[in-house]
């Protein structure tokens, strides 16, 4: 028969002594037939890593497992300093991460368990739904957008967005270039803001016309839009050139010669109708000759862009801050005609319509130009004369033409 008994402790002083000092073999639970029952869960409490960090190391390194004939098992104990080795390792392992935080962690370093458990615990059934509908509508949208932008029929074969997307474009840059424009003329437009102003105004005239009665745009609609840009931006390279910025100096304003707001209205619309009748006058743009058809145009274009720079250079070298005039000027351009900017700007404008081959477009926008230049050239004359005296009055005597040479 199997007996079974503990190897307790003599005496209260012994059993003291088993609990003070955790270094004392514990025998366990053993069989008459010498053979050995462990205590593997007490083996495994008394090696965890609590009783390894309250005590020295010297302690806890006994093996707790003995062979009734007093020898160390070495299973055990090869088990044991296994342990030991993985416990140490990962105890120094964390000091090393306490000292250097891992650098992905560091976005969540304010986010904590409480605060994200307190905002789930908020989220009630109605949220799911809502969000997860706002979920499946963008997917939903993202790939009807993806399938709809790699579908070559969207792109070719007369596809019904051709006829909506300019014209969406073109009337969001125009409603952006009025909001400009209201800023610039209380003075608070910045550089970027202008040059918004200056392009709506300029894809309005240029592209739209053509694209609205060809459905597409090619050719000269595309250079004259770039050639705009260039030719009214020259008096702000020359401020550019002078002073190192863009913007207008302190001037006497007795000098800001402008006309009433109602003939710069009816200004603006001839020249607008002018270039909407230009492309509704010449034929569609594919059908215009190339080649050496267009050489004259591009004649035109570089006189224009010639007298127009230098029609401004030297009044700005005879000017104060680029505006007060502080002689008369009778160089270059000024030799031919008293007024070469407006000049060139009429010429401008006619040679887009002549690339256009609109002959009647052609000479109502110069008749609207005429008008309106006129009535302004007369006032500068007359503050030209009451500063320059005799002086302007010979001037005009010498050159008698205003913008046309030979001609008006």
């Amino acid at each position: 028969m199997t007996q079974l008994f503990f190897l307790l402790p003599s005496s209260p002083m012994a059993a003291s002594s088993v609990f003070l000092h955790p270094s004392t073999n514990v025998r366990g639970l053993s069989l008459v037939d010498k053979h050995k029952l462990p205590f593997k869960h007490f083996d495994k409490q008394v090696k965890s890593p609590l009783m390894l960090l309250n005590s020295p190391f010297h302690l806890r390194l006994t093996p707790l497992i003995t062979r009734p004939n007093g020898f160390t098992n070495s299973r055990s104990t090869s088990l044991f300093s296994r342990t030991t080795r993985t416990l140490l390792k990962c105890s120094s392992s964390d000091g090393v991460s306490s000292e250097s935080q891992n650098p992905f962690l560091k976005p969540f370093e304010f986010v904590s368990f409480d605060s994200l458990q307190g905002t789930l615990s908020r989220i009630t059934p109605f949220d799911v739904v809502k969000w997860s509908g706002v979920l499946s509508i963008s997917i939903a949208a993202t790939k009807w957008t993806l399938n709809l932008f790699f579908n070559p029929f969207f792109w070719m074969y007369f596809s019904w967005t051709w006829l909506f997307w300019p014209w969406v474009a073109a009337i969001t840059m125009a409603a952006y270039g009025l909001y400009c424009l209201r800023k610039h003329l209380n003075g608070e437009a910045n550089i970027f803001e202008q040059l918004a102003v200056v392009t709506s105004l300029f894809t309005w005239l240029t592209l739209v016309p053509p694209a609205h009665f060809n459905g597409f745009l090619e050719g000269w609609p595309l250079v004259f839009f770039f050639v705009y840009h260039y030719f009214f931006f020259f008096n702000v390279s020359i401020r550019k050139r002078l002073y190192g910025d863009y913007f207008v100096r302190p001037h006497d304003p007795k000098w800001d010669v402008n006309m009433p707001n109602l003939s710069r209205l009816l200004f603006f619309v001839g020249v607008m109708a002018g270039h909407w009748f230009a492309a509704f006058e010449g034929p569609e743009l594919h059908q215009i000759p190339g080649g050496w058809n267009n050489v004259g145009i591009w004649i035109l274009i570089v006189l224009t862009l010639l007298t127009h720079y230098n029609s401004s250079l030297y009044l700005a070298n005879y000017s104060e801050k680029v505006v007060v005039p502080t002689a008369v000027v009778q160089f270059g351009p000024y030799r031919w005609v008293r007024h070469p900017i407006y000049a060139s700007t009429m010429l401008l404008l006619a040679t887009y319509c002549a690339a256009l081959r609109a002959p009647v477009s052609l000479l109502f926008t110069v008749a609207v130009c005429s008008l309106y230049y006129g009535q302004k050239a007369k006032a500068e004359e007359a503050l030209m004369v009451e500063t320059f005296g005799e002086g302007y009055v010979e001037y005009a005597n010498k050159v008698r033409y205003k913008f046309i040479p030979f001609v008006y």
